[in-house]
């Protein structure tokens, strides 16, 4: 089997990664934004044009398609998202490639003030001689999660230029809406038609993810009294203020991202937009745990109704809905694809490792509706900031390793 890879997933990432298909998490749409469907559309033609079976494009928003198997095993799904994270620039991304790195300070064309150092990145030190992809310094790259299309991109075309490789049924799903927790529909369990699947959407060389955050969604909705500021007194309720306390009353010191690690959970205000008049406060709650998320839920209910309650003039109102759950739920009483994947890992020389993902993935969303759904590592790293960077080396690791998965999985029982 070849494993020269390098050449390709370099030109498909840099060519990915200059489309600009960021989601949008206030719109109601699926796909969430229209942009989306310039890769959509790219992939499904791409894998048309490469032999692949099946290929559609849904009315939700997700290529599909069969590399047929050479042998009776369960069918295996591969899944990698075409979003990019709506919390950072994605406009106008310029890839680069860093030949050979040499292990110092990396700068950015477009913000000279802007250094990826080994020294803050301690995995940059590693990657000494491999090919860095970078963005320029004013937007994200986009690896995640295009390195993952890369990848699956090229397994398939490996496939499919080698029809003899054993290899079971495989179904590839690329799919929007990621970033912002929508890129599951509850029909795609059924249509992607998997026994079991893998997201190619994690970090480090041997990451073989298979726990991840349980998340809900909350929307604080502020309404106060609106009056000309110069007759306000003892009239005006500003809902600013109000909005304000909520923010000030939550724990800031245990229970935010900034202050949490490992496997603690958090309460994130993501977005906070209005005026005096009316406030709304976006949140995501995070926690491994059921009863730790809904604890979370309980205490932003509470804290929402105890600024109310100084002010009954004011309509304080919190919403609270459900995103996904932690995979290891469901996939703690089944272990075999996370073994196979390990397997696999070590067939490459790599120790896996497995690592409580802070956050959560399409196949958090995959494996609660059914389909058991791990993660496994690409290579990106300081995602969904302008220092993102990958090593053109990790992503064909990645690539044998999905390779090494497919062989392993011709040999699993049907």
């Amino acid at each position: 089997m070849s494993t020269d890879f390098n050449a390709a997933l370099e030109t498909r990432l840099t060519r990915y990664a200059a489309i600009d298909s960021q989601s949008d998490e206030t719109s109601p749409t699926a796909p969430s934004t229209q942009i989306q469907f310039d890769m959509l559309n790219l992939l499904r033609d791409e894998l048309t044009a490469i032999g692949a079976q099946e290929v559609q494009l849904t009315d939700y928003g997700v290529v599909l398609a069969t590399i047929p198997g050479t042998v009776q095993a369960p069918t295996v799904g591969f899944l990698a998202h075409v979003d990019t994270a709506p919390q950072f620039n994605a406009t106008g991304v310029k890839p680069r490639v860093i030949k050979g790195y040499n292990g110092g300070d990396i700068t950015f064309p477009d913000d000279p003030d802007l250094v990826l150092s080994p020294d803050d990145h301690p995995y940059l030190a590693e990657k000494i001689g491999h090919d860095l992809i970078t963005a320029s310094g004013t937007t994200l790259l986009g690896a995640d999660d295009k390195a993952g299309v890369a990848i699956l991109m090229t397994m398939a075309e490996h496939l499919l230029q080698n029809p003899d490789a054993p290899r079971p049924p495989i179904r590839i799903a690329f799919t929007p809406d990621e970033e912002i927790g929508r890129g599951v529909q509850p029909q795609l369990e059924q249509d992607l038609g998997a026994d079991f699947a893998y997201t190619l959407d994690g970090g480090k060389v041997g990451e073989i993810e298979y726990e991840s955050f349980s998340a809900d969604r909350a929307i604080v909705r502020i309404t106060g009294v609106s009056i000309h500021p110069g007759f306000a007194k003892g009239r005006m309720v500003n809902a600013i203020h109000l909005a304000s306390k909520i923010i000030q009353i939550l724990p800031q010191a245990t229970m935010t991202p900034e202050t949490t690690d490992g496997r603690d959970g958090f309460i994130h205000a993501t977005d906070m937009q209005g005026g005096s008049s009316e406030m709304e406060i976006r949140f995501i709650l995070r926690d491994f745990e059921r009863v730790g998320l809904e604890a979370k839920g309980t205490l932003l209910r509470a804290v929402c109704a105890a600024v109310a309650a100084t002010e009954p003039r004011a309509e304080i109102t919190c919403e609270i809905s459900h995103q996904y759950r932690n995979m290891r739920y469901w996939l703690e009483t089944d272990m075999t694809p996370v073994d196979l994947a390990r397997d696999a890992c070590r067939d490459l020389g790599v120790t896996p490792v497995s690592v409580p993902i802070r956050g959560g993935t399409d196949g958090s969303r995959l494996t609660e509706f059914g389909t058991p759904t791990p993660n496994i590592f690409t290579g990106m790293q300081c995602i969904h900031g302008p220092l993102e960077w990958i090593s053109v080396q990790d992503m064909s690791l990645a690539t044998q390793m999905c390779l090494r998965l497919a062989a392993r999985a011709a040999a699993t029982p049907k």
